[in-house]
Parts: structure tokens; C-alpha cells; sequence
């Protein structure tokens, strides 16, 4: 059994890596970056646990990749490390960012062959030009560019982030509370992800997969007297709406199904619940802008949508060209990519009967490529 947990860092927010999609979501054929990268180091060492730290609105779509053992990430980098520790029973933890991706098994070796000699052992690339600090020359072969991953005492990493200092590595804490570092040579391909053009420096990434992904939503509701009827992001002048939650847009909720499922990533119900007093009345418009930019950051496009909308009544005919705009302005596609399909149902079902409008709605998506 293997004395060393590995955790990989992935609840940043990208703030500096100026693309709506976030780093950790970017797609190497089908896998997402943070998935690739774990996945990778997984299958050059037998760790005894693999923990993941992620942002707490992602974890639960994260589970859907592998059976890692995931915990919530902090407000900074070292306050999600101290997450990840409090779940750490190995004598050795070895701990790296999403960003770095292209880590060799020599690399690993590496960095395990000295774990026994100090309380970090920390990979880096030596400096070969000139360097000024503060206006003065220094000695380039005083500098180093440190690296991840980082292999740690786990006892001795615990105390030393027992501080309001923030380091931004492990082993910055370990020497400020007054342990040994030792350096072992890095690797250029280990290069750290930090900016857009970093990534066509990785030979080891490959392109997203070229693929179209696609997802279809139902749902139904009744109708109400004296309420406002929404129905694909527009008012419809009738004196009933639908009995529901929210403004009770049909249309718009079979959408987000239609999306959700093409990603998937579930259901309406799991991001709204019904039951949360939050959502009660809201504008559906708003939950759909909400689903796309979530979409978005995990490394989605949205190519096109189809609507079919069953309703004996109201007639619809009139205001199917403003719900396509309305639609294409909140998922930020062309009018030309959203179909909307009225029809009856022959006034057969609850449907014919005037109770109610149906509608089924079918979305396609295909993964942001970055390679471009």
C-alpha cells in the first residue's frame, strides 16, 4: 500500500487565464482538464487516496467523471489545501495544480526518491538570463523557478499552515516554519497553465474532441386564470398563465432540460428546486442566462435548439418570431440557429382539452475548442 495521498487543486476561478471558459473545464478530447491531469498523474504512481478539491457549485457534476474523493475548495489556494488535509490519513502527500498537466513519471520518481530526507521536496528549472532585482544584478544560479507537484510531510505541511500567512506553495510554508526543502531538476513540458497561450506550449494536450452532444427536455404545465402567461421568453397577451414555481415558462424549461441533458449535467430540478423560496415567481429568462453562462464555463458552445410547443391554446403563430430572438439573445447565438414549431394535439389529451401547453425541446452543444 502506497504511504503517499496525492491532491489536485482545481476550485480556482481562472481569473488571469481571460477566457469565459474555465481552465480546469477546457476539454482534452472528451476529458476535462482537471479530470486529464489527475488522471494522468493517477497512472504513474499506486496513491493511496487521489483528492480533488473543487468549487462547491462544481463538485457535484465533477462526481460524474470518476470516483475521487472530492472536498470543496476555500477562498484561496492554501485554504482549499487545508480542505484537502483535513482528509489525508499517508504520512506523504504530494500536491499539484490543475495547471500543471504535463508531469512525467520520471518527474514523480523524482520528487519521491528524497521523501524520507526533508519535509519538501520541490521540482524546479533553473534561470539562464540576466537578473535584476531592485535595480541590481544578482546571481542567476541564486534563482528558481519552482515548480509542482510538491511531495510533503503531511504532519509537518498541517503545521506549518497554521498561520494567516499565505504562501503560494507548500513548500514556502514548510521553510518558513523551519523545515528542509530540497530541490530536484523540473521539467520545461511541466510547464504551469497559466495564460491562453500557455496552452500551445503542452504537447501532451490534445485538441477537444470534435464531436456534437445532444440533449432533449419535456415538460408540461397547466394553466392559471388571472395570471401573466410567459411562454419562450415573452409575455403572451391572454387573460391566464401556468400554474408554477416560477413564472412558469414551458418552453423555457424544457430548454434548460435540453441543455442540461446534452452536457450532462442533470435536470432543472438540481439547479432550481422547486422548493427554494428563491426561484419562486422568477423570471425564466433569467435561470436560461443563468444554465448558458454555467455552460460556458465548463467548456461548452451551444450550436443550435428546437422547440416544439403543443397548445390548443393561445394560438401562437403571431409571436414565434420575437420568442426567437428573445432566445437567441439569452443563449448569444444566431436567430438562425433557434427553431421554434408550434402545433395542436387535434384536441386529443389535456392538451386538446385547453388544460395546459407541452413542449419538447431539443439542444446540441460541442466542446469550446482552444487549439484554434
Amino acid at each position: 500500500m502506497s504511504d503517499t495521498t496525492l491532491i489536485m487543486l482545481c476550485a480556482g476561478n481562472s481569473s488571469r487565464f481571460s477566457m469565459e471558459v474555465k481552465k480546469q473545464w477546457l476539454r482534452i478530447e472528451h476529458e476535462p482538464l482537471w479530470s486529464f491531469v489527475t488522471n494522468k498523474l493517477a497512472s504513474l504512481h499506486n496513491f493511496a487516496d487521489i483528492i480533488v478539491v473543487g468549487a462547491a457549485d462544481e463538485i457535484k457534476f465533477m462526481e460524474n467523471y470518476s470516483e475521487y474523493t472530492f472536498v470543496e475548495g476555500g477562498s484561496t489556494r492554501q485554504r482549499s489545501l487545508e480542505n484537502a488535509l483535513k482528509h489525508v490519513t499517508t504520512p506523504y502527500v504530494l500536491v499539484s495544480d490543475v495547471a500543471r498537466a504535463c508531469v512525467s513519471k520520471e518527474q514523480l520518481e523524482n520528487l519521491l526518491t528524497y521523501k524520507e530526507d526533508v519535509e519538501s521536496v520541490v521540482p524546479y528549472l533553473p534561470v539562464t538570463d540576466t537578473v535584476t532585482y531592485k535595480g541590481d544584478t544578482i546571481n542567476r544560479e541564486d534563482v528558481k523557478r519552482i515548480q509542482t507537484p510538491q511531495l510533503s510531510k503531511t504532519d509537518y505541511l498541517r503545521k506549518a499552515l497554521e498561520t494567516n500567512e499565505e504562501f503560494t506553495d507548500e513548500s514556502s510554508a514548510i521553510v518558513a516554519y523551519g523545515g528542509r526543502r530540497a530541490f530536484v531538476l523540473g521539467e520545461e513540458d511541466a510547464h504551469k497553465i497559466t495564460y491562453v497561450s500557455d496552452l500551445q506550449k503542452l504537447s501532451c494536450l490534445k485538441a477537444p474532441a470534435t464531436v456534437t452532444l445532444s440533449g432533449n427536455g419535456f415538460d408540461v404545465h397547466a394553466f392559471e386564470e388571472q395570471k401573466e402567461m410567459f411562454l419562450g421568453g415573452i409575455k403572451i397577451d391572454v387573460p391566464y398563465g401556468f400554474a408554477a414555481h416560477s413564472d412558469g415558462d414551458v418552453a423555457i424549461h424544457a430548454l434548460i432540460d435540453a441543455l442540461l441533458g446534452a452536457a450532462g449535467m442533470g435536470d432543472i430540478g438540481m439547479l432550481f428546486p422547486d422548493t427554494d423560496a428563491e426561484y419562486k415567481g422568477v423570471d425564466s429568462k433569467e435561470l436560461l442566462k443563468e444554465v448558458v453562462a454555467k455552460l460556458c464555463s465548463f467548456g461548452y458552445i451551444i450550436v443550435n435548439i428546437d422547440l416544439t410547443i403543443a397548445a390548443q391554446k393561445p394560438r401562437l403563430a403571431e409571436y414565434k418570431t420575437q420568442m426567437r430572438k428573445v432566445l437567441a439573445s439569452v443563449l448569444q447565438i444566431d436567430v438562425s440557429r433557434v427553431n421554434i414549431k408550434a402545433t395542436t394535439t387535434e384536441k386529443l389529451g389535456f392538451v386538446g382539452r385547453s388544460e395546459g401547453v407541452a413542449v419538447i425541446a431539443n439542444a446540441n452543444l460541442q466542446y469550446f475548442n482552444w487549439k484554434i
